[in-house]
């Protein structure tokens, strides 16, 4: 379990916690990055490590789609999406947690309902959320299949405070990713960034 630094929330009378999952709850971005390297490379691309971070929290549908905008790929998007959770889901066992976050969902598991929104799959969320033990932590599930427009769009967020029935306001939103971060802020929530663990990194990147 990573440990981390302790994460600073903003002031005010939360009603519900919704985390982003992949860098934020797990510590899987390596993982994801392996599965869509192999993947790609597959289908006659490339993926650079820069562009997989700075489109981190983009749907997985939205990536391919980017990558063939950038490179002038004609990747099925469909096609390169299941083989890369596919791959991905093969090592979910390995994945760990990020403690810094994990402490949150430990002190508030209970007493305010928690939320994971994610641009992965459900499949993805809910074996990544099993291999970490925390599955039942969670009253509601966002995940790719849920929603029309991915973040930066505010739409995932909101989805989940509408099922909650929590007003968005309310909402304390956990992310790593700028995307999500926008996604947060258009939708009326207070955020708090999740530091970004890079591959090799002695220390987190701000």
């Amino acid at each position: 379990m990573l440990t981390g630094d302790s994460l600073a929330l903003p002031s005010g009378n939360f009603k519900a916690y919704l985390f982003d999952l992949d860098g934020t709850i797990a510590d899987s971005m390596p993982a994801h990055f392996i599965a869509w390297t192999n993947t790609i490379r597959e289908h006659g691309g490339t993926f650079p490590e820069n562009l997989f971070y700075e489109w981190a929290g983009v749907p997985p549908v939205g990536v391919v789609k980017l990558l063939n905008e950038r490179f002038g790929y004609t990747m099925d998007p469909e096609a390169v999406v299941a083989d890369k959770e596919a791959q991905y889901l093969l090592g979910v066992s390995n994945i760990k947690p990020i403690a810094s976050v994990l402490a949150h969902i430990t002190a508030q598991y209970g007493k305010i309902p928690l939320a994971v929104v994610s641009g992965s799959p459900r499949e993805n969320i809910l074996k990544t959320l099993t291999a970490l033990g925390i599955l039942d932590r969670f009253a509601v599930l966002v995940g790719a299949e849920d929603y029309t427009k991915g973040k930066p769009d505010p739409e995932p967020f909101l989805k989940a405070a509408e099922l909650l029935k929590i007003a968005p306001e309310d909402c304390l939103v956990f992310e790593d990713a700028d995307a999500g971060i926008a996604a947060a802020k258009a939708a009326g929530m207070q955020w708090v960034r999740v530091p970004v663990i890079l591959p090799g990194a002695g220390s987190p990147a701000l």
